[in-house]
């Protein structure tokens, strides 16, 4: 797959258009992922508006630079429901895993909380964890890369 910059730019219309935050397509050796930078706020209300204004400016203009950033990392390990990201399996514990860490296919890097019940998260391959995406009890999407596995 080769991706070219128009069908970037779409794809870069879509996510400001829309409530997503990402879009990530992989191709055999090739992946992409579209992100918007959403700001940090601590209050529900202001999340939601914030982010229809900022991202929509924001997103077009640096989204044919992403792929050639994302395509270096590896095989995305994803949130396959909407839910809020934990690192560990309860508050004072070690991380499932960290940065730099090896893992096999089958392990538990973390878990999503979804409707009060704790879903442990198993990488669907192994390797060596190169990039956690989000933070402990951050909210996160269907979909939404968690982290980047190289096998």
């Amino acid at each position: 797959m080769n991706f070219d910059v128009d069908y970037l730019a779409k794809l870069a219309k879509i996510l400001g258009d829309t409530s997503l935050t990402e879009i990530s397509l992989e191709d055999g050796e090739q992946a992409v992922t579209l992100r918007k930078d959403l700001p940090v706020v601590t209050s529900a209300p202001v999340v939601a508006a914030a982010p229809a204004a900022a991202p929509q400016v924001q997103a077009p203009a640096q989204q044919p630079q992403a792929p050639q950033a994302e395509v270096k990392k590896g095989k995305a390990v994803t949130s396959p429901m909407v839910g809020t990201f934990y690192s560990a399996p309860a508050p004072d514990a070690d991380a499932f895993v960290k940065v730099g860490q090896t893992v096999k296919k089958g392990d538990v890097v973390c878990i999503v909380e979804a409707m009060k019940l704790m879903n442990e998260i198993e990488t669907e391959f192994g390797g060596k964890v190169l990039e956690i995406c989000v933070q402990d009890g951050q909210p996160v999407e269907f979909g939404q890369v968690l982290m980047y596995i190289e096998e």
